[in-house]
Formats: C-alpha cells, sequence, structure tokens
C-alpha cells in the first residue's frame, strides 16, 4: 500500500460483459476455483474472503501475527511479498513457512509480490513480467498448495500514468503463470495505484478473465479515496457482478491521504452481495499513514478504533467470516466477544408469503438484514409466480417515516415515504419460480416497522 493520488476526471466507459459463464463445481476441485462470478474452494464450497492484508516482508519477525489474526475471526490472510529487486527477497523457504502458518490457523493465503507498486510511476517499481519470474521460482513451493493459496501477481501494478498496457500485461503474465505450470486461482490488481480512476480495469477485466485458459481469475479493487461515495462503490462493484466476473475489495481503509474511503458501505454492499474483501493492515504501517494499523505493535489486545470497526462492528469480521471448508469446519471462536456491543433492537423479519404468486404474476418479501442506531440494511426478494416474467416493479411506503439511502441491483425511486423499484437489465426476466434480489441501506428514527411490498410482473 502506498499513497494513493486523487481521483481524476474520467470517461466512462461501457463494460464488457461478454464472458464465459459457469455454474457451481459439480465436485471436487484441485484447488480453488471460479464460477458465475463466485469463488469456490477445492470441496465446491462457496468462499468469501474475511481478511486483511500483513505486511510480512517488513517484518519477517512477526510469525505470531497469523495466529492473531485468526483468533480474532478471520479467513484469510493477504501476505506482503518481495520479490527481491525494492525490498529483501522472501526465499521460498520463507514462502514456504508463510504457507504452512497460513495452514496451522486455518487461513487462506493471498500472496503478493509488493515490488509492482506504482510502476510507470514510482521509481524502482518491476513489471509483471517480472513478477512472473518471482512466481515460477517459487513453483516448487506453490506445487499442492492451490487448496490454501491464491497468487497475486503483483500489487497495484501501475500508477496514475502510462497504465494503458494494464489488461495486455495482465493477460500475458497469466498465460506465462499457467505455461509454467501454476493451477492456482490467480487474482489481479486494478491500475491507478490499485483504484482504477480509469476505469482501465472495470472495462477490460472480461478480455482477461477470457485470457486465462483455466478462467480461473479474480480481480482486486483497492478503495481509498476515490471510493468516498456509497454510489461510486455500489456502481464499481455492481458491474462485476453484473457482468458475472469475480471482484474482491483488496485492500481499503477508513481514511487515508486522497480522500475517505465509505467504509461502512464496503463491508455493507459486500456482505449483502457476497463480495470478499480484506483490510489493510494489520500493523507496522510508516509514512504518514499510521493510522491504518489495525493493531498497535502487532498486538491483538490492542486494537485500533479501525482494528475494532474491521473486526467487531456491523458486517465486520466477526459477523460474518466463515473459514474455509478445506480445513473441515468452523471452530468456536478461541477469544472473548466483542467489545462494541451488538445493536439493542434486533433486526425483523419476515416469512415468505404462504400463498404462490399467481399465475405470471410475482410476489415480493422484504427483509431487514441487519439494523443499528438510526440505520439499517435491507433487501427485498422478488419471487415469479408460475409463468415466467420479463420484468417487475416493487413497491411500498414506509409508515414511520424511514428514508432509503443507497440502494444496489434494482432502479430505485422515491417520493416522500413512498418507494418504487423496477428491475434492472440483468435481473428482470425470471423463470417461474425463480427469484431476484435487491438491497438497500435506510435510515430510521422511533420505530422502523416492516412495510407492506406490492409487486406488479411485466
Amino acid at each position: 500500500m502506498k499513497t494513493r493520488l486523487s481521483a481524476a476526471g474520467a470517461t466512462v466507459l461501457a463494460l464488457l460483459v461478454t464472458v464465459l459463464a459457469f455454474g457451481q463445481p459439480a465436485h471436487a476441485a484441485a484447488g480453488f476455483s471460479v464460477a458465475g462470478g463466485k469463488l469456490y474452494d477445492a470441496n465446491g464450497a462457496e468462499f468469501i474472503m474475511r481478511g486483511v492484508n500483513h505486511a510480512h516482508t517488513w517484518y519477517p519477525q512477526q510469525t505470531s501475527s497469523f495466529a492473531d489474526v485468526k483468533a480474532l475471526g478471520a479467513n484469510t490472510v493477504r501476505v506482503v511479498l518481495s520479490s527481491g529487486d525494492r525490498w529483501t527477497r522472501n526465499t521460498n523457504a520463507d514462502v514456504a513457512n508463510v504457507i504452512s502458518l497460513c495452514k496451522a490457523n486455518r487461513l487462506i493465503c493471498v500472496l503478493e509480490v509488493h515490488d509492482t507498486t506504482g510502476y510507470g510511476e514510482q521509481s524502482g517499481a518491476i513489471t509483471l513480467d517480472r513478477a512472473v519470474d518471482y512466481w515460477l521460482s517459487l513453483a516448487d513451493v506453490l506445487a499442492g498448495q492451490e487448496r490454501y493459496v491464491v497468487v497475486n501477481i503483483g500489487n497495484e501494478p501501475y500508477g496514475n500514468q502510462n497504465y494503458a498496457s494494464w489488461a495486455t500485461d495482465n493477460a500475458n503474465a497469466i498465460k506465462r503463470l499457467r505455461a509454467g505450470g501454476l493451477t492456482h486461482t490467480i487474482m489481479v490488481d486494478a491500475p491507478n495505484w490499485g483504484q482504477d480512476w480509469s476505469f482501465t480495469m472495470r472495462d477490460n477485466a472480461a478480455s482477461v478473465f477470457a485470457a486465462d485458459p483455466a478462467r480461473n481469475t479474480v480481480f482486486s479493487i483497492h478503495m481509498y479515496g476515490v471510493f468516498d461515495t456509497a454510489a461510486e462503490i455500489s456502481d464499481y462493484l455492481g458491474r462485476f457482478r453484473a457482468a458475472g466476473l469475480p471482484i474482491v475489495v483488496g485492500e481499503f481503509g477508513f481514511n487515508h491521504s486522497d480522500g475517505n474511503p465509505d467504509e461502512d458501505t464496503i463491508l455493507a454492499y459486500s456482505q449483502a452481495n457476497g463480495i470478499g474483501w480484506l483490510g489493510w493492515s494489520w500493523s507496522g504501517n510508516g509514512g504518514g499513514v499510521e493510522y491504518l494499523d489495525l493493531a498497535t505493535n502487532f498486538n491483538p489486545a490492542s486494537l485500533t478504533d479501525w482494528g475494532q470497526r474491521l473486526f467487531n462492528g456491523v458486517n465486520g469480521i466477526r459477523q460474518t467470516a466463515r473459514e474455509a471448508s478445506v480445513f473441515g469446519g468452523t471452530p468456536p471462536p478461541t477469544t472473548p466477544p466483542p467489545t462494541t456491543p451488538p445493536p439493542t433492537t434486533p433486526p425483523p423479519t419476515t416469512p415468505p408469503p404462504t400463498t404462490p404468486p399467481p399465475n405470471g404474476g410475482c410476489t415480493a418479501t422484504y427483509t431487514v438484514t441487519n439494523q443499528w442506531q438510526g440505520g439499517f440494511q435491507g433487501e427485498v426478494r422478488v419471487t415469479a409466480g408460475t409463468r415466467a416474467i420479463t420484468g417487475w416493479t416493487a413497491g411500498w411506503t414506509f409508515a414511520n417515516g424511514q428514508r432509503v439511502t443507497q440502494s444496489w441491483n434494482v432502479a430505485l425511486t422515491g417520493s416522500g415515504t413512498t418507494v418504487t423499484a423496477r428491475n434492472t437489465d440483468y435481473s428482470g426476466r425470471l423463470a417461474a419460480g425463480a427469484s431476484a434480489s435487491f438491497g438497500f441501506l435506510g435510515s430510521w428514527t422511533g420505530t422502523n416497522s416492516l412495510p407492506v411490498v406490492s409487486c406488479t410482473a411485466s
């Protein structure tokens, strides 16, 4: 992680959405795999990353960090490594030890080469091709670890200049890794110091995915000051979901020198839509971003405010992390419950409709999936009747002055307390009995009663 520059204006390009789509793997695989825009472990179980970044290459003595992060509930750790071009090389033996520490602590390892950071703008940064050389030199260490390791080719491989070759360079890097025998899931970072304000990754992700002979590539966006509004976050991540392309938030913080990221939306949207994330970073930050430490001096008993938010807050690690099934199940936590109390008002729920939707029609159910003082997260599920439908409109009126502040996977409009929701291009066509859902964030005061939702099919 390096200092990011502020977002510049960019012309929004249409996202190429023609990608090969696959269903959930029907049987166990040798390692992680991608299907239908989601990541699956070797048992065929969906896996959603909930973890942190750890600056191992600069603090190789902090090996207890793996156990500490796990004890706080994480299921993944993204490990900073060096190819030896800018910092001391992490040797084959050291990387093997990192993998063993991850496995011993039932953590999935995302390994990344940091020397590529800011290439084209940062002095000394290396190319993705050079990073591939490093990965191929680790082939003997990585072989057989496909069930536990994701290979992140290079951290933030371009700055805010000279990033036009991002797609070509990543496609070639993936092909070289595959030709060299690596069958792991590959992760690629966005340009622009990871923040993709130019939409280069967003608009070329499909072609990079298609360049992977294994179709086993995941995309990683880093969210700092460029992503300071809910609309920017939901739009960016939503476009990958709509295209059926796997996306994770590989780094993010609660504050930064280039602006104030909306971490609450990052967490809420990711939870509502099954998107993985990895907070930056466990400990040891310098260069003016020390505030991004999750723990003070690598001490798990001394979490910072950022650490409390990420581990113990709403939609944080404690609430949402699930251990990878390859470790044989999720054991109970080994540390005390979080010090941040849960919301005092439990989220209300709505049972499914007791009568089937009418022929050719639809029904909608409204659920509050999370609630805190003054705010809540909701979901509406639309279900087609006994015939297929080509579109739908759902609507409701809040009885207690609630307001929707953000939504995703829907075209939503409001007039006072009345809300109208219409399908998007990709969610309107539903087979008989099939469902689509959309989510939103809202505000409330005093009472947050559940409205009655109507649904009209077209």
